[in-house]
């Protein structure tokens, strides 16, 4: 009977368990491969709609994915007829805002939540993460009557006004603080600096993929939000992108070529921020100047 020993020697041996590794890793990737195009293939749809002549049917089956004779002419027609250019300032403009006010709220709530010692501060926290499971449809009306109160209908403020600050926001920064060695908060207030100044010069710069990866979430939620604008928006001239994209189903009575267009007018912007600042999005070595 032949031992474990004289089979892992056995050259056979070992050639049979590279080829059934590496046919397990093909198939892990076939796998992987079919799992994400099932999940790109809507938006695959949606650019092929975008781009397909009047004359191709877009409902066939199985779909066509390839434009048999491919145009811009649904981007032209749509941009020339309706002020995307405008809605695509007011969704810069509100999301460029929403994610500066909510990064610099948030990073000032995080920080005395995770480094200062004060009495009440785990509850406080407590509460802060328990909001997070409140849907928005619950404190929707109060914040509508709010900003109706505010004066603060039909203008940009009154779109970024909810998304100002967020408790996931809060709980995000809190835990990177946390991740701070205490050594470079020590050094720096032995040098006299102060608690802002720590706050700005050693804590802001520890956490940049975390403030990045907050700024991303933060951006693609304020520019593909449809239900709040809709709401304190009626005057077209502030709408969104969103709300701008719904009015092509009235304007061109269910073109779906063209409403596709306008989609991916809407949705390109986010898609590029994310490819170019998913590069920051890694983990920061802030113990690296702390000596033992």
């Amino acid at each position: 009977m032949m031992t474990n020993k004289h089979k892992i020697k056995n050259p056979n041996f070992l050639t049979q368990i590279s080829q059934n590794s590496r046919l397990r890793g093909i198939w892990t990737y076939i796998l992987l491969g079919a799992i994400a195009f099932l999940m790109l293939f809507p938006l695959l749809w949606l650019l092929s709609t975008a781009f397909k002549s009047p004359t191709e049917n877009i409902f066939q089956f199985p779909p066509q994915l390839f434009p048999q004779q491919p145009t811009l002419e649904n981007f032209i027609l749509v941009w020339q007829n309706n002020p995307f250019g405008r809605y695509l300032f007011n969704s810069t403009l509100v999301a460029g805002l929403t994610v500066t006010l909510n990064l610099i709220f948030c990073a000032l709530a995080a920080y005395p939540l995770a480094r200062l010692d004060f009495r009440g501060r785990d509850l406080i926290f407590t509460g802060v993460v328990t909001t997070i499971m409140i849907p928005f449809q619950i404190v929707m009306i109060p914040l509508y009557i709010l900003t109706v109160n505010l004066g603060l209908k039909n203008s940009y403020l009154g779109v970024i006004f909810p998304g100002i600050a967020s408790a996931f926001g809060i709980f995000l920064l809190r835990q990177a603080f946390l991740a701070v060695p205490k050594e470079l908060e020590e050094a720096a207030r032995i040098d006299g600096c102060s608690e802002l100044g720590i706050w700005w010069h050693i804590m802001i710069p520890a956490i940049k993929p975390a403030l990045v990866t907050l700024g991303i979430f933060v951006f693609i939620g304020s520019w593909s939000d449809f239900l709040w604008p809709l709401l304190v928006l009626d005057r077209p001239e502030y709408y969104t992108l969103p709300l701008g994209v719904a009015t092509l189903a009235g304007t061109f009575s269910l073109n779906w070529r063209l409403i596709a267009a306008g989609s991916i007018i809407s949705i390109a912007p986010a898609i590029g921020l994310f490819l170019i600042l998913q590069k920051y999005i890694v983990p920061t070595d802030v113990a690296s100047g702390v000596k033992g």
